[in-house]
């Protein structure tokens, strides 16, 4: 008998969570200008909704674990994948120029994007659906 996710259920806000911070990140990097908003809040505000899409990544792998837990793997995670813009071969460099090498990857190497990251993934574990749900008095 299969199990059917509850909209009330964490893996279920956890979900939601997720596909609204992808929709909000590709929409900043989409529309951000157009919209008149600074550099800064779509450049940064991108990467902190990334950091917060690795958390509710991480969240949704290792769903028993603490939020702590949680926020330092997908810390580590992040800064590894900024750590590894550092690294450069032509075919690697090559998927970085297609838009999801940019989206996934990135191009440059930045410390900023590691504090946006920071952010975001704080963010999402003071807001993370499931943690909020399972402090809910019943």
């Amino acid at each position: 008998m299969r199990k059917i996710i509850q909209p009330r259920s964490p893996l279920f806000l956890r979900l939601a969570a997720l596909f609204l911070v992808i929709v909000l990140g590709l929409a900043l990097r989409r529309f951000g200008y157009a919209a008149g908003l600074p550099f800064i809040v779509v450049k940064y505000g991108g990467s902190a909704l990334w950091g917060a899409m690795v958390y509710l990544l991480v969240a949704l792998i290792a769903a028993r674990s603490r939020p702590a837990a949680i926020a330092v793997t997908a810390l580590l995670i992040a800064i590894s994948v900024e750590l590894f813009r550092l690294y450069h071969t032509p075919w690697l460099d090559a998927f970085r120029l297609t838009t999801a090498g940019a989206l996934l990857l990135g191009r440059v190497f930045s410390l900023w994007n590691m504090l946006a990251y920071a952010i975001g993934i704080a963010a999402a574990c003071a807001f993370d659906p499931a943690r909020r749900t399972a402090l809910r008095p019943r």
